[in-house]
């Protein structure tokens, strides 16, 4: 390695460059949806809703106790003057991300009886509740672990070598290790085995992928409290709640069902709201591609040149346009169909996956502010998006549950507060920054993308009338088609330029 890191001139096409391995390995999330139907066939909808509400759980506390490390780190490492400094990031980062994580785990697997009463479950599934805990809680260390590694390799701006980890190992061994262990006859203990089995080899391989772009040697000297480790640690601190308010939106409606709705109705809940989430995950994918591949490079940019950072805001927003409202669109036109897959109980989520595949596409469109904000602006500035729309989802869901069922009431007061915080940013950016993404270029791209978007909606909502076995696929290759359209005919030619060899390959350009 060199001593010092270079910082190459960023492009759109380095936008794009970054996002065609990121979305790769963010598939992990389109392996974990085909997942759900067979996990919910293995161990039941509420044998799956303890665990979707246990898992969303871990998500909370690693994003609690993390301590906004992984978020740091791709402001501080891509800033960093030498590979020496870049380390000592990446020890903060340990430190106080895995350390604190640690520590709530064992307090948790100690006092495991004494939470169990407040989740509700089916009740054959009660006895299996404190083991579960005591077991499945060491999942927090190891997720931990894996997220301050994977971050910081993105922050190295290594975007591609998440896909193995993502996909084979997190994802698809999961499914292995849960499938042997259910006919294994360990049951819905089974299913916590196997999650810890795949957080515990992608944790191991993260190790050798870190030694690659990082100086081990240079990784346990230092601690002194340098600069650069002062820096890690006050900008985690800084994301740190706007971090914890963005995950509650993902996970807190879980955990609010499993508590309003008592005993088999609390975990089934959970199981229909995660299945909704899930569904909506696949336009969300389209946001944390570009969230992923826009932190380091904005940071990268904003240390040479202010003009390059407003270039890739524009760019990205242009191309998260032209994606996600088109497959937004289909999917929730085609959502009847798309839920059968999860038997006849799911499609009372039919309305909650309708409004988050919105919800979604709009916090796409929007939401690509964040990462440019959290490295151009001053720290105070990241948390006013945060609070207003935690206000905006409470005061929803103070007015709306009770009005309707549970289930589309909570998904409703969230995305509303997830739409108002994504747009914060965007609006924060344009006042204060003077930087804002809608070029001369996006009146075009954003019209004859809607053109398109209704076109795809429409057709999907007739096929979505066909039996289901027939309308899937049909639905699928409309929604591929969509994005396709909406990339050949929306964006300019330099947009579709920027794809390169992948543009060539499918025909966007001539």
């Amino acid at each position: 390695m060199s001593e010092e890191t270079a910082q190459p001139t960023v492009t759109s096409r380095s936008v794009a460059k970054g996002l065609g391995t990121t979305v790769l390995a963010r598939l992990g999330a389109v392996v974990e949806i085909v997942a759900q139907p067979l996990y919910v066939l293995m161990f039941g909808l509420a044998g799956y809703g303890l665990y979707a509400v246990l898992w969303a759980t871990i998500n909370l506390l690693e994003n609690i106790f993390d301590l906004g490390m992984t978020s740091a780190m791709q402001r501080t490492v891509p800033q960093s003057a030498s590979d020496a400094e870049a380390a000592a990031a990446l020890r903060t980062a340990m430190l106080f991300g895995v350390g604190p994580c640690l520590v709530v785990a064992a307090l948790i697997a100690i006092f495991a009886a004494d939470l169990a009463p407040f989740l509700n479950v089916a009740a054959h599934d009660r006895p299996v509740v404190v083991p579960a805990i005591q077991l499945f809680v060491w999942a927090l260390p190891l997720w931990a672990f894996v997220e301050v590694a994977t971050s910081a390799m993105r922050a190295r701006m290594v975007f591609g070598a998440e896909i193995r980890l993502r996909i084979v190992w997190e994802q698809i061994m999961r499914l292995v290790f849960a499938g042997l262990f259910f006919a294994g006859g360990l049951g819905l203990k089974g299913l916590f085995i196997a999650h810890l089995c795949s957080l515990a080899i992608t944790a191991a391989l993260c190790i050798r992928l870190l030694a690659r772009y990082y100086n081990f040697a240079d990784l346990w000297r230092g601690g002194r409290g340098s600069e650069i480790e002062r820096h890690t640690f006050w900008a985690g601190l800084s994301i740190l709640p706007s971090n914890i308010i963005a995950r509650l939106f993902g996970d807190a409606p879980a955990l609010i069902l499993n508590l309003l709705l008592p005993g088999a109705a609390g975990a089934s809940a959970s199981a229909l709201f995660t299945i909704a989430r899930k569904l909506s995950s696949v336009v969300q994918l389209v946001r944390i591609a570009f969230v992923y591949v826009m932190a380091p490079l904005a940071a990268s940019a904003e240390r040479e040149d202010r003009a390059q950072v407003a270039e890739i805001y524009a760019y990205a927003t242009r191309l998260i346009s032209a994606i996600a409202l088109p497959l937004a669109a289909v999917l929730a036109a085609g959502s009847s169909s798309l839920l059968s897959l999860f038997g006849a109980q799911a499609h009372i989520a039919q309305g909650a996956v309708i409004i988050l595949l919105f919800a979604r596409a709009l916090e796409a469109v929007l939401g690509i502010s964040q990462p440019v904000l959290q490295v151009v602006a001053a720290f105070r500035h990241q948390l006013t998006a945060a609070i207003l729309g935690v206000i905006v989802a409470i005061a929803a869901g103070w007015l709306i549950v009770g009005r309707m069922d549970e289930l589309t009431g909570v998904t409703l007061a969230m995305s509303m507060g997830l739409v108002v915080m994504a747009g914060i940013p965007m609006l924060q950016l344009a006042v204060g920054e003077r930087l804002h993404p809608f070029d001369h270029q996006f009146p075009v791209v954003a019209l004859r993308g809607l053109m398109i978007t209704l076109a795809a909606g429409a057709l999907a909502l007739l096929v979505s009338r066909l039996p289901d076995p027939v309308a899937l696929p049909l639905i699928v290759a409309i929604a591929v088609a969509a994005i396709w359209s909406s990339l050949r005919f929306a964006l300019p030619h330099a947009d579709r330029a920027s794809l390169g060899k992948t543009g060539r390959k499918l025909r966007l350009i001539s």
